[in-house]
């Protein structure tokens, strides 16, 4: 299920987030689908509990898995965690307007610059 890399730089949390998303978001995990629970998980990964823990609560504050006390922790549907995070994403788009906006950048740049990030995505889609 998730192999972690005690070489790479990043704590073993991160790690364990990094792997779950990917799985849910690939269908490895399916919608309504129950997760190990905090100390299986920890055995099988041979790491602290509190290191997974720390895990699902940030899965569950970005969207992708829900608690039921009691009851253990089960994947999001795709549509609640995309939503919950179009939204955290407009949130922040909507902070860096601002803060472009109270700098005194013209609508004119900001247009510009949107244009060209989608441009650019544009051309990485089609040369694949």
């Amino acid at each position: 299920m998730i192999v972690l890399d005690y070489r790479d730089k990043r704590p073993i949390y991160e790690q364990v987030v990094e792997k779950m998303e990917h799985l849910i978001v690939c269908g490895g995990l399916e919608a309504n689908s129950k997760l190990p629970s905090v100390r299986s998980l920890a055995m099988e990964l041979s790491v602290n509990p509190n290191t997974i823990q720390r895990a699902y609560t940030q899965l569950e504050q970005d969207g992708y898995i829900y608690t039921i006390l009691g009851r253990g922790n089960y994947v999001t549907s795709r549509n609640e965690w995309q939503t919950g995070k179009f939204e955290a994403l407009r949130q922040d788009f909507m902070s860096l307007l601002q803060k472009a906006r109270d700098a005194g950048m013209p609508l004119s740049d900001l247009s510009a610059i949107i244009h060209e990030v989608y441009a650019e995505n544009e051309e990485d889609v089609t040369h694949d």
